[in-house]
């Protein structure tokens, strides 16, 4: 067994211990009173954990199997503004991170492989791409969660080879991202009952609230996934509402720009416009979703009628993003534009690399 695979069957390891000592069981006080905070605390950290450590082993994994073709991959397939989406998307949804997928668009600008013209196009594909991972989320899948962590600890284990052992990876990483939810789910329950903690989360129906707590969470916790999921569990047990989970959704389109932004730090003026677009796209459709948070709710509640809360903020997820990169899609060369007068080349990068020309016909 390699070192490798030893250190993640460890974590896995610590992980299911953590969560079995902080069993949601332990959540409830004995004698029906009010429910054991510490408990619940310590249950949503358990699964928290298992979740992230699930989205970290996947995204690696994801990352040693396909990262030198996901470059050459984006590297050709952005010939105009509609591949570049087309193409952001899938990268995004096999690598699983949007934040992953745009710092390795703005690592690309910086080294000149990639135009900055064209980077824009897989940005906003990105955002697409994250919806996808909440429509997942918000199925009932967990039920399939230890399938996933035995199939995949054998495959790393015993697999006869180094992409059998990716496999496993891949399919560990699965599991304990479904386990983890399920931990969370179970664990939040006896919140129900209690009416101070309702009225809480009703008070993130307030719009700027909600969003300002969304972006804590996801720049605490560093994947606007990770948030998507606590958001979607809250809402599958009834303790929150449709506009609330908009809201903190909304937010954590704003939290997700801060590794973009930190990925931009000692970079080119090109790589720093590319962050700059990023920032400024859900910023600028985030202040529209709020004022359209009803509106949304609704149209996300069609989609899927009598379906749970849940699913309509997974559908709100998907809704907002494909409307927002729909919206800004024709005007990217005006943007880039803007952008290159905003933060123009510096002296030294003009003389080294030619300016780069925003292209109409993009």
């Amino acid at each position: 067994m390699t070192p490798d695979s030893r250190r993640w069957i460890s974590g896995a390891a610590y992980g299911f211990g953590a969560a079995a000592a902080a069993s949601p069981l332990s959540a409830q006080s004995s004698g029906g009173g009010p429910p054991d905070v510490f408990g619940i605390v310590l249950g949503v950290a358990a699964g928290l954990a298992l979740f992230l450590f699930g989205v970290t082993l996947l995204a690696d994994a994801l990352r040693r199997v396909a990262g030198d073709r996901m470059k050459r991959f984006l590297e050709r397939c952005t010939t105009n503004r509609f591949a570049a989406v087309g193409t952001g998307t899938v990268a995004t949804t096999l690598l699983d991170s949007s934040s992953v997928t745009i710092i390795m668009v703005i690592a690309l600008v910086d080294a000149g492989v990639l135009a900055f013209t064209r980077s824009l196009g897989v940005i906003l594909g990105a955002n697409i791409g994250t919806t996808i991972s909440s429509q997942i989320i918000a199925l009932d899948v967990d039920r399939y969660a230890p399938f996933a962590l035995v199939a995949g600890l054998l495959l790393t284990m015993v697999g006869g080879s180094r992409g059998q052992k990716q496999a496993g990876r891949v399919i560990l990483g699965i599991g304990l991202v479904f386990y983890g939810l399920g931990e969370m789910d179970q664990a939040v329950a006896p919140l129900k009952e209690q009416q101070s903690f309702i009225d809480w989360m009703v008070r993130l129906e307030n719009p700027l609230l909600g969003a300002a707590v969304g972006a804590l969470v996801t720049i605490i916790v560093q994947s606007s996934s990770a948030t998507l999921g606590i958001v979607i569990t809250l809402a599958g047990q009834g303790l929150l509402t449709l506009p609330a989970g908009i809201a903190l959704m909304l937010g954590a389109e704003i939290g997700t720009c801060a590794d973009t932004l930190l990925a931009c730090i000692g970079r080119s003026r090109a790589a720093l416009r590319a962050g700059m677009f990023h920032l400024m796209f859900n910023v600028t459709t985030v202040a529209i979703g709020l004022l359209l948070t009803r509106e949304i709710a609704a149209l996300a509640q069609r989609v899927t009628p009598g379906a749970g809360v849940e699913r309509f903020v997974a559908n709100a997820h998907v809704l907002f993003n494909v409307a927002g990169v729909l919206a800004v899609l024709p005007f990217l060369p005006l943007i880039a534009r803007g952008l290159h007068h905003l933060i123009p080349d510096a002296r030294r990068e003009a003389r080294r690399v030619p300016r780069q020309v925003p292209r109409t016909s993009e």
